[in-house]
């Protein structure tokens, strides 16, 4: 049976623009990825696990005249480093490959990430393509061109802005996805209800069961509808100079409690749930989001199954010193994303101290 058009979003960068292409039976799909790779060579960036699913797949849709090489990244955020970035560039040199490749980055953000990072920074800047497998890359980290590795001082401190050819979202590969991960997923699809749509977060409430067993067309809305606004809001803004900050809800928090714990125990989703119920209690506790609001975004993420409290190896005092290594800090002040309503957000850097150390700790 003939598998539908695929839908499409588009990230508008005049001419950078790239498209977004949703669907599923994309990969192999013969045409889906010939008119975005650049010449005749291309390297593929993968880790083992996404590889024995998807590899042969990509591959097979590849045009005929390309020759594709393959490197099996290990999985996992502790790998998201400047070492294994050093192993991509290495097997770019031993190929051989020259401005004209493409670097197709096949798995989950760990992958795209650095990847990404690597074709921003091979000979000045190669193409490169997003193929994401997981449910948060597909609706965060492989659009909107932000790629890096972390440092043992904090997440995604060395990188650069930097926008693929195109994201092929073949939403098949969630069929495979362990269930954390899917989990781990919907965190960044509650957030833009959050940020941006109080329509959308009402229909995420009210179909969170269909989306925990996969139902196809509600996994299909919910990353339609993300991508939408995450290509949004690019638009406006690709360099994170303004509104783009918006997107950071969750994220001061998260990424603090990501390096505190060693990148190690927490999925990067889970972090960014806790710290958007600590950002909406924050709010409540200054008195800018009304109380039932926090309550109701807390209630929505738990119910997603994920965390909603510090896990017991982040003490609020790491926390607090790693959010202060932050890179939107600013003159010493924190810059926090703070939502005043469900659907619209405020960013601010004059939140007290205190009061942040306060939201951390344990109420007795």
């Amino acid at each position: 049976m003939d598998q539908p058009d695929p839908l499409t979003v588009t990230v508008d960068l005049g001419d950078r623009s790239y498209p977004i292409r949703i669907g599923r039976g994309l990969l192999g799909r013969p045409g889906v990825l010939e008119a975005f790779v650049a010449g005749s060579q291309a390297l593929v960036v993968t880790n083992e696990v996404v590889g024995g699913h998807y590899l042969e797949r990509l591959l097979a849709g590849l045009p005929t005249h390309v020759r594709a090489d393959v490197l099996r990244l290990p999985d996992g955020e502790a790998f998201k480093t400047l070492e294994t970035f050093s192993d991509i560039i290495d097997r770019l040199v031993e190929g051989r490959h020259n401005r004209g490749t493409t670097i197709i980055a096949l798995g989950g953000g760990v992958v795209g990430d650095i990847a990404g990072f690597a074709a921003a920074a091979y000979q000045r800047g190669v193409a490169y393509i997003q193929v994401p497998t997981t449910l948060l890359a597909l609706v965060d980290s492989s659009v909107g061109g932000k790629t890096a590795v972390n440092h043992p001082g904090g997440k995604n401190l060395v990188g650069a802005f930097y926008q693929p050819r195109c994201v092929i979202a073949d939403l098949d590969t969630l069929d495979t996805l362990p269930d954390r991960e899917l989990r781990a997923g919907l965190a960044e699809v509650i957030k833009y209800g959050v940020i941006f749509d109080a329509d959308f977060f009402d229909w995420i409430a009210a179909h969170l069961s269909a989306l925990l067993a996969r139902d196809k067309d509600a996994l299909g809305h919910a990353v339609a509808r993300s991508c939408e606004i995450k290509a949004e809001v690019v638009r406006t803004d690709e360099r994170e100079s303004g509104v783009r900050m918006v997107l950071n809800y969750g994220h001061t928090f998260g990424h603090a409690l990501e390096a505190v714990t060693g990148y190690a125990s927490l999925l990067h989703g889970e972090a960014v749930a806790i710290g958007m119920v600590l950002a909406a209690d924050l709010a409540a506790r200054l008195g800018t989001l009304p109380a039932p609001s926090a309550a109701r975004i807390r209630d929505v993420i738990a119910r997603a199954g994920l965390p909603t409290a510090l896990p017991p190896a982040a003490g609020p005092e790491d926390v607090l010193e790693a959010m202060g290594m932050d890179k939107k800090v600013t003159d010493g002040r924190i810059r926090l994303v703070l939502p005043e309503r469900i659907g619209a957000v405020k960013v601010t850097d004059r939140v007290p101290p205190a009061a942040i150390a306060d939201v951390l700790s344990p109420r007795g």
